[in-house]
């Protein structure tokens, strides 16, 4: 497979990770929008929200709780952040496995689609 997120959480690609659990890897953006910017993927491939089903549930409350604990050790937590995922070529999507931004460390004010 050519998917750069899953050579990643195979770590045939070196990233800056700063969490990871046995469903889920989360690393720094290498082009990052905001002064953190932290991306959180399942370590099993699904290509986006639309081919989500039931037994990727386990794998998404992994995602929600690393994304907890990751605002948390960033020191975002109190002062808040964003979470996003996109979802297909028009909602944005670039590489296709499920990936949540989480954006932080400044004010991130309204959301911006252009």
């Amino acid at each position: 497979m050519d998917c750069i997120f899953c050579k990643i959480a195979n770590k045939e690609i070196p990233s800056d990770i700063v969490f990871e659990n046995e469903r889920v890897v989360a690393f720094r953006d290498i082009n990052p929008v905001a002064p953190v910017h932290i991306l959180v993927i399942p370590k099993a491939h699904v290509a986006s929200v639309q081919e989500l089903d039931e037994k990727h549930y386990g794998d998404l409350t992994e995602i929600f709780k690393a994304i907890k604990e990751i605002a948390v050790k960033e020191g975002i937590d109190k002062s808040g952040y964003r979470v996003i995922t996109n979802c297909g070529k028009d909602g944005g999507q670039e590489v296709f496995h499920l990936h949540f931004h989480i954006l932080g460390g400044e004010s991130i004010g309204k959301l911006r689609c252009k």
